[in-house]
């Protein structure tokens, strides 16, 4: 049994911002933790244009706070995300997303993160090997 708070992540190295300060993340459960998937706390500030792509995972999104625009980059279609809005990238889809409110989401990641790392612009994580 795992029993996490955010809380106890807030400082540490699973709490990870992005360098313009976009986003801040909480990584809940990672690959390390041995369940298959990996789980986030992610919030994405008001008023910014934040490009995803995630080339290894399949993610799927829950929106808890705020509201913005989803808009799949491929083929432009706009979606309107408010509390209790989910989607689910497991097309591997290029992505926006305009926040014109904070959002806070929770996010499932399949395969798991492996660590704190961050996405290059190709969406390619540097997945490692979990720690047996």
């Amino acid at each position: 049994m795992i029993v996490r708070t955010t809380k106890e992540i807030t400082g540490t190295d699973r709490d990870i911002a992005s360098d313009d300060g976009q986003w801040v993340s909480k990584r809940i459960v990672l690959g390390g933790d041995k369940v298959g998937f990996s789980f986030h706390e992610t919030t994405i500030a008001a008023g910014t244009v934040n490009n995803f792509h995630y080339a290894n995972h399949v993610e799927a999104v829950w929106l808890v706070e705020g509201e913005g625009t989803l808009t799949d980059r491929e083929t432009g279609e706009t979606y309107e995300l408010g509390p209790g809005s989910m989607y689910l990238l497991d097309g591997h889809e290029r992505h926006t997303v305009e926040p014109r409110t904070e959002m806070r989401m929770l996010c499932v990641f399949n395969p798991p993160v492996v660590g704190n790392e961050r996405h290059d612009e190709n969406g390619v994580y540097p997945l490692v090997e979990v720690p047996a």
